[in-house]
């Protein structure tokens, strides 16, 4: 983990509150895993805390890293005024990264996101897709009108839309998706990002299968492992006093090693 001045190179929004910043910096070497984020000192001085941002693609050649985030308040909304040339503190990358090593060619893998967890899974289903592994993508939306990145993965492999009023693909939330795929196949392995409901649904439904990885959303403070704001509990711990630590120790975690 290292820190740097990052520089801006470009901001879009892609649906409402939906930004996509991509950000230049020698940092990108560092990065390697899907499932890392990034800490960014938000550029105000009344507001203290970072804010983790989870990383939506790596490009060595260009040493640029895109980030896709949702405004959720002041912070966010300051980094969605910023624009091409302006600079970020950046403290990255951080977390473990999902596992692509327990894969060889030819298998599948099932690659699921909802809402604002879908963007860490490009990245793994890029780096996936490069292993020759087959990729089936489980995408959530609330609606039609805050999806987005649908062709990014559609060029990847089979991807397949859920969104909880229907007005794109099935109605519902994605665990309609999967209990309807897995009548007819079971995949090599899991990876999954989003609400912990949700993450619940998967580690449940794939009680069976030693791979599946969940990546957990938490309220983070130090992002290093300093301050213990972001524990989750793990399984067996009669006290009640066993935790990890999603920002160091996670945000990647085997569905068995957590409670959810």
């Amino acid at each position: 983990m290292k820190q740097e001045i990052m520089t801006i190179v470009s901001q879009k929004q892609l649906a409402p509150r939906i930004f996509q910043m991509t950000l230049t910096g020698k940092l990108v070497d560092e990065m390697e895993k899907p499932g890392q984020f990034i800490h960014i000192k938000v550029p105000r001085a009344d507001l203290l805390l970072r804010r983790p941002i989870s990383i939506n693609q790596i490009n060595k050649e260009a040493q640029t890293c895109t980030i896709i985030y949702r405004t959720e308040g002041d912070g966010t909304k300051a980094f969605s005024e910023l624009k091409a040339g302006d600079l970020l503190d950046v403290m990255g990358p951080l977390g473990n990264g999902f596992d692509v090593d327990c894969l060889k060619t030819g298998q599948k893998a099932y690659v699921i996101g909802g809402g604002i967890g879908i963007p860490p899974m490009y990245e793994l289903s890029k780096q996936l897709k490069q292993k020759g592994i087959e990729v089936v993508h489980f995408l959530g939306f609330a609606s039609k009108e805050v999806a987005y990145f649908q062709e990014e993965f559609m060029a990847l492999g089979d991807t397949r839309f859920a969104t909880d009023d229907g007005s794109f693909g099935v109605e519902g939330n994605v665990g309609n998706l999967l209990l309807s795929a897995i009548e007819k196949e079971r995949p090599d392995a899991v990876y999954a990002c989003g609400a912990n409901g949700m993450l619940k649904m998967i580690a449940h439904v794939f009680s069976d299968n030693p791979n599946v990885f969940l990546s957990l959303e938490q309220r983070m403070a130090c992002g290093m492992g300093a301050c213990y704001a972001c524990v989750c509990h793990v399984p067996g711990d009669e006290s009640g006093t066993s935790s990890v630590k999603v920002c160091d120790e996670g945000p990647i975690f085997r569905a068995s090693e957590v409670v959810l």
